[in-house]
């Protein structure tokens, strides 16, 4: 009799063991502004990456804004470093669709279709492979939030407001052409460009200190004053990694940081890193990084948030 209690004493005991032992498959990640890491005391969104601790080909995550409404859900083939494959669809605070599109290895690719807070449909657009300089998508539908529709089968004119930009212009073929004009309401600066046929002929912006700016491109990346290759050298030659590890670690650090207007980079995190210290050396060598030429938006000098993958293969320094 004792020993069938001792048995029975123990399967219970071990059933509420099992019960207890497994830990959530998911992943929750605080967020900030900037979509980089953030605090549960300090973040604008999370995310929660399904069955993060599975090796999977691909991951649902979902992104929630603080009030733990839903925000975005799709697919990535990267559980640490975001790289978009499949349908992806964004939705507004209040529950309304915002967005619909899908996306191969991060870019977009086939129709898009996007909707105004108050759940109307605001355009259609198509993406596909165009020459650098020229639009990368077409403008096949659009409507106002009245559902006035004034681009019609790629013809017609765009008032839009998306992210800060304010801006106006002629939507020919499914493209901008002629004169568009707009203004930044958060940085406060105004532009007109020229078009042709989807390609940005010229631009000049106007910024807060009245000062005017010439460009060609919409969008210029921050990089190196020599050059990314040679910046990823002198990284080499200063990421110190200590003899006893170097047949151990064969993995990637994950980092993000910002360039800001003057070049200098600032706020650098690990979003994935490899332990041993060499976290903290990566970020002390951003830290002490020379300036960079900073990243130019509309022609004006811009804080951007870059991303950097560092390597680190065995039996290396």
């Amino acid at each position: 009799m004792k020993l069938i209690l001792r048995v029975f004493f123990f399967f219970i005991i071990s059933a509420k063991l099992f019960a207890q032992a497994p830990a959530s498959a998911n992943k929750l990640i605080y967020l900030d502004s900037l979509w980089t890491p953030g605090t549960p005391e300090n973040y604008k969104y999370t995310r929660l990456i399904e069955d993060y601790y599975s090796e999977k080909k691909s991951y649902v995550y979902q992104d929630h804004y603080k009030s733990g409404a839903i925000k975005y859900i799709a697919n990535t083939t990267n559980k640490d470093v975001i790289i978009n494959e499949g349908q992806a669809v964004s939705y507004y605070e209040n529950g309304n669709k915002k967005s619909s599109v899908s996306y191969v290895n991060s870019k977009k690719t086939g129709k898009e279709f996007n909707w105004y807070e108050n759940g109307n449909l605001k355009s259609e657009l198509e993406y596909s492979d165009y020459k650098k300089g020229e639009v990368d998508f077409k403008v096949n539908n659009y409507w106002t939030p009245n559902k006035e529709q004034t681009v019609t089968a790629g013809n017609g004119k765009v008032e839009d407001t998306s992210y800060d930009i304010e801006q106006s212009g002629i939507i020919k073929d499914g493209f901008p052409d002629g004169i568009w004009k707009g203004k930044n309401l958060k940085s406060k600066y105004i532009f007109t460009e020229q078009y042709e046929n989807g390609k940005l002929i010229s631009g000049k912006s106007i910024d807060s200190l009245n000062i005017e700016h010439r460009y060609k491109i919409i969008s210029e990346k921050p990089l190196p004053k020599n050059g990314i290759d040679s910046f990823y050298r002198h990284f080499s030659s200063k990421m110190v990694i200590p003899v006893d590890i170097r047949n151990k670690v064969s993995e990637k650090i994950y980092m993000t940081f910002i360039v800001d207007e003057t070049g200098n980079l600032v706020d650098p995190k690990v979003i994935k890193g490899v332990g041993y210290g060499l976290d903290e050396n990566a970020i002390q060598i951003i830290k002490e990084a020379k300036k960079w030429n900073p990243g130019l938006i509309r022609g004006i000098p811009a804080r951007i948030l870059y991303k950097l993958p560092i390597t680190i293969v065995k039996n290396g320094r």
